[in-house]
């Protein structure tokens, strides 16, 4: 069973989304996708400034089973990248909520709200 915290918005593809007090939103990825990957060894951060769209690639996850793409699950510019990920990508595995891989601006705050709730994604994954 996934841990899959009520407060958090998710995205088909597995990205949470969190709205931070500062009106950003912080992006990872779902405990249901770490398990799935299974040990983390690399994660390709993107560059701040860069502007996505809804489901844009936004970097990668790599494990010892497979890679990864991460998707932008609202669209954004890029305002911080978790730099602490570079030396311990195992973060993820260890706290995949608190373990944050990027924040977006939002460009369009209403697409927060079109993200799936717990419940929905908990129907997504089959729980």
């Amino acid at each position: 069973m996934s841990n899959i915290p009520a407060d958090l918005r998710f995205a088909e593809s597995h990205e949470w989304a969190r709205l931070e007090s500062d009106g950003t939103v912080a992006v990872g990825i779902s405990d249901h996708a770490q398990k799935a990957l299974g040990d983390v060894v690399f994660v390709e951060l993107t560059e701040v400034g860069k502007v996505f769209e809804v489901g844009n690639p936004a970097g990668v996850v790599e494990s010892v089973k497979a890679a990864s793409e991460i998707y932008a699950p609202i669209g954004g510019t890029v305002v911080a990248v978790n730099e602490e990920l570079n030396e311990s990508p195992e973060l993820i595995n260890d706290e995949p909520y608190g373990a944050w891989i990027f924040k977006l601006k939002p460009s369009d705050k209403a697409e927060f709200k079109n993200l799936l709730d717990a419940a929905g994604y908990k129907a997504v994954i089959g729980e």
